[in-house]
């Protein structure tokens, strides 16, 4: 029988949450207010990174002549206001198909449900309320990019629910998303099982190449990997 996981983290949006590029706009917009024209495809190279790291990023790029971090602070609080409003009231928000499911099932075999973003807590309360899984008792904690010292790719989200729900081994964590950055996020954690969507912000061939131990592309064929179906 296939060795299961203790905790399986699991990403947000594009990975458990439904994103039609939702994020990308929001982020586009934030920076059109300060004339900084980005591209969907820009907005797509910094998803899953902390959304004011990404942000000056993007300045960077577009040779902004005064990043400074008041302005990183200034868009950013567009960007959060637009994505809270969104979460909370936009009718095309809602959950990847079957992952309510996948999460009752995981839950049902002892796995503990995690899930972690590049979004700060506001955001990703506005989301939470909305998905109700909370409530559900479909996960068992969360973390996001504001409470950590750095946000992916580096460890702290995952060490951070570790912590909180005791776990002790990093190779009995799953770390699943759908960017470059959930991927090296989960292999810089030492994570036994680092799993890349397909049907999120990057395509299978750009996960590909950092190296995941499973490609997926969606949610519930977790499952089949677990031998749990």
């Amino acid at each position: 029988m296939t060795k299961l996981p203790e905790l399986i983290v699991f990403d947000l949006a594009g990975t458990t949450v439904k994103d039609n590029r939702d994020v990308h706009r929001v982020l586009q917009m934030a920076l059109e207010q300060y004339h900084v024209p980005i591209s969907l495809e820009d907005a797509n190279e910094v998803m899953g990174i902390p959304k004011p790291v990404a942000i000056e990023k993007l300045l960077q790029q577009y040779q902004h002549p005064d990043i400074r971090p008041e302005l990183i602070a200034d868009i950013h609080e567009i960007f959060v206001k637009s994505m809270i409003d969104f979460y909370r009231f936009s009718p095309e928000v809602g959950e990847n198909e079957g992952v309510s499911d996948t999460f009752r099932k995981l839950k049902d075999e002892g796995i503990r449900v995690a899930v972690d973003t590049g979004f700060d807590r506001p955001i990703t309360n506005a989301l939470l309320e909305r998905m109700q899984w909370r409530e559900k008792g479909l996960i068992d904690a969360s973390a996001t990019s504001d409470e950590v010292e750095r946000g992916r790719p580096y460890p702290d989200l995952i060490l951070r629910l570790m912590e909180v729900l005791e776990v002790k081994d990093a190779s009995a964590v799953a770390k699943v998303g759908d960017t470059a950055s959930d991927m090296q996020e989960g292999k810089s954690a030492g994570c036994g099982w680092v799993i890349g969507i397909t049907s999120g912000a990057f395509s299978r061939e750009e996960l590909q190449k950092e190296n995941p131990t499973h490609l997926i592309s969606s949610v519930p064929e977790i499952l089949a990997i677990l031998d749990l179906q």
